[in-house]
């Protein structure tokens, strides 16, 4: 089966050359020199660590570059602010996801809200955004902030089996197993427990799955991604269901496990709704929205089922792995963790003196440096590193400040011609100098409170602070506000009782990408993700 799919990917060849040389070409637009005909920059992109290529390239071209694919096929790689509000939302709708990238989520999460487009993708978002609001978010706090706690009662008993009061944990397996706990509990009002058993057969299917299926590709698994987009739809898909590719595999292992959990759940939520029951979870105001809805506007079975396993994967996978860098970095400046711990004390007491026991969403929104430190984050280690999309018709592109051709040609705009494929650098967007300041490749939470941060409204991107880590416009991610009081609760409790230190293998973590970026070690990537970490009890009181 794949020997075939090899077979018909080189047949293509004829095809892409024919493209070539029938279409507007952007070869005026600057870029680096590809490696090699056949695979262009794409082993480059794809196999350095997160966002280095993106670096590096823009401070050779600026934020508008063209880097070549297969067979010198022209994409066109984006981090300049306005036109990546031009893609996103202002003319959203007319940059879908490419064919090839839709089947592979089509066959990874189903018919989600990840894979429609157009109407479609406006109905899916109508039943879901009642789960995502404001006071949704904030009631979901709580949760966070139990599963952090149940984290933490079992790391201080590593802790206490050490005689020398310190304990080396794999901060990446523990912090993957208590968010799930976190989402699925806020998700579905299902308690996993993942913390006690790791064993759990959904938290097994979700660990390290995107590390799994996408990382570490090599030059063929590059080629054969890219020429997929030459093969019609209806043979990707058969080819994804059937083929014994070990990566396939495990998709549709996870898969299983979730679909059959969801199937269960949304016949029982559906029950309690139509009996007046039903708790405030998001799958629950999810079915109770469809349920209200038009029949027009209705989701299908099938579309419920697939929205739990987008909750999954962007809901867990994406803030984890943000808690991890976040602590990563703290553990690497050991006086910004020294600092944020003297914010939180004097936040407890606070919240003593008013006869209170626990942190509310605002007081955790009222502690600047917490504030800045999570800014920071999500800036420096963004999720996903790109966001791919292409261009539905012949479009014009807007720029932020003018480009120069190779020709020496001044353009403020750029004529997209209809079907380009686009790589928005999120990774590059957040890094941009005129942005975020001269020292923009550093990790320094400061900028955000001592105004080095231009106010560039003009130009805004993102729904969070000017970021692009959620994405902005039509599909900005639902759930950023869940996102960042989890990452909030997470960080108060674990600098609240610890202090954090690296090993000697957290001095050699990669930053691998694999849809999203996550923790390798240098020389061990085989092992998949890990992130080890020391911890010792931090001191109290007097003693800080």
């Amino acid at each position: 089966m794949d020997h075939l799919l090899v077979t018909l990917c080189l047949v293509s060849v004829v095809s892409i050359i024919y493209r070539r040389f029938s279409r507007v070409s952007l070869s005026q637009i600057r870029g680096p020199k590809p490696a090699s005909y056949l695979l262009g920059n794409l082993v480059e992109l794809y196999q350095s660590q997160a966002g280095e290529p993106d670096f590096r390239w823009q401070g050779l071209y600026g934020d508008i570059i063209r880097i070549k694919g297969i067979l010198g096929e022209d994409l066109l790689m984006v981090a300049d602010p306005k036109a990546l509000q031009w893609i996103c939302a202002t003319a959203g709708y007319d940059f879908p996801k490419s064919p090839e990238r839709r089947v592979q989520s089509l066959f990874m999460n189903g018919k989600s809200i990840v894979w429609v487009e157009g109407d479609d993708h406006k109905r899916h978002r109508k039943i879901l955004s009642p789960g995502f609001g404001v006071p949704e978010s904030r009631e979901f706090l709580a949760v966070a902030r139990a599963s952090a706690e149940a984290m933490t009662a079992k790391w201080m008993d590593a802790i206490q089996t050490n005689s020398d009061g310190r304990a080396v944990l794999d901060f990446a397996s523990w912090i993957s197993r208590a968010t799930l706990d976190a989402i699925v509990e806020a998700s579905f009002d299902v308690r996993l427990n993942c913390i006690q058993d790791a064993d759990n057969v959904l938290a097994r299917s979700y660990n390290g799955m995107l590390m799994n299926i996408y990382g570490t590709p090599s030059a063929r698994q590059i080629f054969i991604q890219e020429a997929l987009k030459y093969l019609p739809t209806s043979l990707l898909e058969y080819w994804f269901e059937r083929s014994s590719n070990p990566r396939f595999q495990r998709v549709r292992q996870t898969r299983a496990v979730a679909t059959a959990q969801a199937k269960d759940m949304v016949t029982e939520k559906a029950e309690f709704l139509l009996q007046g029951k039903g708790s405030k979870d998001i799958f629950t105001l999810l079915v109770k929205a469809n349920m209200d809805a038009e029949a027009k506007n209705k989701l299908s079975d099938e579309e419920l089922y697939s929205q739990m396993r987008i909750l999954l994967i962007v809901g867990h996978e994406s803030t984890s792995h943000t808690i991890n860098w976040t602590l990563l970095e703290l553990a690497r400046n050991a006086e910004m963790q020294t600092r944020l711990r003297a914010e939180i004390r004097e936040r407890e007491s606070i919240i003593r003196s008013r006869g209170d026991l626990q942190f509310t969403v605002n007081d955790l929104e009222s502690m600047p440096y917490l504030t800045a430190i999570i800014k920071e984050s999500l800036r420096c280690n963004n999720a996903a590193p790109q966001v791919y999309r292409m261009a539905g018709q012949d479009s014009i592109l807007p720029l932020s400040k003018p480009i120069t051709t190779k020709s020496g040609k001044l353009m403020l705009e750029l004529p997209l011609p209809k079907g380009t494929r686009i790589i928005m650098s999120v990774s590059a967007y957040n890094r941009n100098k005129e942005l975020w300041g001269e020292d923009a490749h550093e990790f320094n939470p400061d900028r955000w409170l001592d105004g080095t941060v231009k106010d560039k409204r003009e130009c805004a991107v993102g729904v969070y602070a000017n970021l692009m880590t959620f994405g902005t416009g039509h599909r900005a991610c639902l759930g950023w506000r869940f996102a960042l009081i989890e990452i909030q609760a997470f960080l108060v409790e674990i600098i609240s009782k610890f202090e954090i230190s690296l090993t000697e293998k957290a001095r050699k973590v990669r930053r691998e990408a694999c849809l999203v970026m996550v923790p390798t070690v240098e020389g061990e990537v085989g092992n998949g993700v890990q992130l080890p970490l020391v911890i010792s009890v931090a001191p109290r009181g007097d003693e800080d």
